[in-house]
């Protein structure tokens, strides 16, 4: 009897000392609002499609033609553009409206481009299938240009494929590239911006959204999908 009453009493302060320890435990200072595995789990409701998923969804179709935004859609041309900002007005957006930083972009600096993966590979897939390519960017249109150069040979473009670029030119208040997307008979257009996926709509095309890059020049970054339009998934680089 005295052995069982010395154990309980062994047992009993072995748990008053646990007891006594993790009341003394301080927890850390929240420094931030933390997250949930729930929160981590949520996601929006995105139309995502995959390159194969495009290319099988053509299926049995005839041959058309197709369109292509440039910068921020099959090429990462941030370089030329952040260069041009520090050149030509550092502490606004008034150089796109400078015609001798247009001079340097479609001339020189567009060797700083990187051609996008997602460019490639989808640029390519049209060809396979013997798709008619264009490319319609809403940059100024200069005397003389090597956009078409660097897109060809960076989106590995035969030459007799090739179309030489199509520059829309982006006044306020207007779409420009409305006109050359129905001039051509587009029946895809890829784009990055809100204006790419509008104009598409407003021509009633099948408007396909590229990601922009998280660290592109162009801010802010739009909200891919808003619209209801496919988004290609991993196709922000």
């Amino acid at each position: 009897m005295k052995k069982t009453t010395l154990t309980l009493s062994a047992i009993a302060l072995v748990l008053s000392f646990t007891a006594t320890s993790q009341a003394k435990v301080l927890m850390p200072e929240v420094v931030s609002p933390g997250v949930t595995v729930a929160q981590l789990a949520d996601q929006k409701p995105v139309h995502w499609v995959s390159i194969e998923q495009i290319k099988n969804s053509l299926e049995g179709q005839a041959p058309m033609a197709v369109g292509f935004d440039i910068d921020d859609t099959v090429l990462f041309s941030s370089p030329g553009f952040y260069r041009g900002q520090l050149e030509y007005s550092p502490n606004d957006f008034s150089y796109l409206k400078n015609i001798e930083f247009w001079e340097k972009m479609n001339n020189e600096w567009d060797k700083f481009s990187m051609p996008k993966k997602v460019g490639i590979d989808l640029v390519q897939m049209h060809l396979k299938r013997g798709d008619t390519v264009y490319f319609i960017t809403g940059r100024t249109k200069t005397k003389t240009e090597t956009v078409t150069k660097y897109v060809q040979e960076g989106l590995k473009i035969p030459a007799d494929k090739m179309n030489a670029v199509i520059f829309a030119g982006d006044e306020p208040g207007q779409n420009n590239k409305v006109s050359w997307m129905r001039d051509h008979k587009l029946k895809i257009y890829y784009g990055d911006a809100d204006a790419d996926i509008a104009a598409a709509r407003e021509l009633d095309i099948r408007g396909i959204r590229i990601l922009r890059a998280a660290n592109s020049s162009y801010q802010p970054l739009p909200k891919a999908g808003q619209f209801g339009e496919e988004v290609v998934i991993n196709s922000e680089y």
